[in-house]
């Protein structure tokens, strides 16, 4: 999937990128500007120098090789610090496409293409953007800075969770939210994007490593990916099928009618009460159905929290 692509044809991106200008402006206000413009060890790019600007910060040796003047930009100086966590698991790549696109995601197609989104609206804006990739390891950590070179890496690094395969690799999500949640001290907003399913029977892990995230007083986001048909209503044919863990690889044989009638009732239980905890701890639930409307779910979710910013 040529990511960048696939940003330009979702109809609504100019309507998600107003949206989401207002509501990260409504979580940035209110937070005080470091006082220490420039005095960060972590240099973040060059920017134009601009008449009337102060020259406390040009950088004068890159001046007398360009004749140009150019004033050094650090993290510090970014309104606001936001990191993506993305679940990496054998799961999130169910149902399998033969082509990434949009009108064709599965889970992880939707959460990357999601996330390629959000990073352009926040780039705009000179956000800092962090990512944390994850599956039966720590697959990849980067912190959150604004610089372009940045953004292109982890643009690098959504095309290769695309594109490689994730075959038996389960997961204890709540192993890897406390990590992540160790890792970032400074208030962040942040993004996660699974679909709840773990290896471990015991969903108290999972929440409280949800509430973990809600920690320095950061804002969180869930986007909670899965495949209605599939995995809420259990729509398969009535006949004798083989259904494989693709996690684990265990299967059993079975007609989907003998079971599809408890097994909705489980998995809408599990859902439900999953909401209720996102409410609970003040992380904001988005139902991201990717046999929906990609733009529409997005979307959506702008409008709603922007009545709340």
């Amino acid at each position: 999937m040529d990511i960048q692509k696939e940003i330009n044809k979702t109809g609504g991106f100019t309507n998600l990128e107003l949206l989401a200008k207002q509501v990260v402006e409504g979580f940035i206000s209110g937070m005080h500007k470091s006082p220490f413009h420039g005095f960060s060890a972590e240099f973040a790019e060059h920017k134009v120098y601009n008449n009337g600007e102060s020259t406390k910060h040009i950088d004068w040796k890159l001046f007398a090789k360009t004749d140009k003047l150019f004033t050094k930009r650090y993290e510090e100086e970014t309104n606001l610090r936001c990191h993506i966590i993305i679940d990496n698991s054998s799961s999130m790549h169910y149902p399998h496409v033969k082509e990434h696109r949009l009108g064709s995601l599965n889970k992880i197609s939707f959460s990357v293409l999601a996330t390629a989104c959000l990073m352009n609206i926040l780039k705009k804006q000179r956000d800092a953007i962090g990512l944390s990739i994850y599956s039966d390891e720590y697959d990849y950590y980067a912190p959150e800075k604004g610089s372009e070179r940045h953004h292109q890496m982890l643009l690098n690094q959504l095309n290769k969770t695309i594109t490689s395969t994730s075959k038996s690799k389960n997961t204890d999500t709540f192993k890897f939210l406390h990590l992540i949640a160790e890792k970032i001290h400074r208030r962040s907003l942040i993004f996660l994007f699974t679909d709840m399913l773990q290896a471990t029977s015991n969903p108290e892990k999972l929440f409280e490593a949800l509430r973990h995230l809600k920690y320095n007083k950061h804002e969180v986001i869930l986007f909670h990916t899965f495949d209605s048909e599939k995995e809420l209503n259990f729509d398969f044919s009535n006949r004798p099928t083989r259904f494989v863990d693709v996690e684990t690889g265990d299967h059993i044989n079975l007609y989907a009618d003998n079971i599809k009638d408890n097994y909705q009732k489980v998995v809408s239980s599990y859902f439900y009460d999953l909401k209720m905890k996102c409410a609970q701890y003040g992380i904001k639930y988005v139902e991201a159905d990717t046999t929906k409307d990609f733009d529409k779910i997005l979307t959506t979710y702008f409008v709603e929290r922007q009545k709340f910013t």
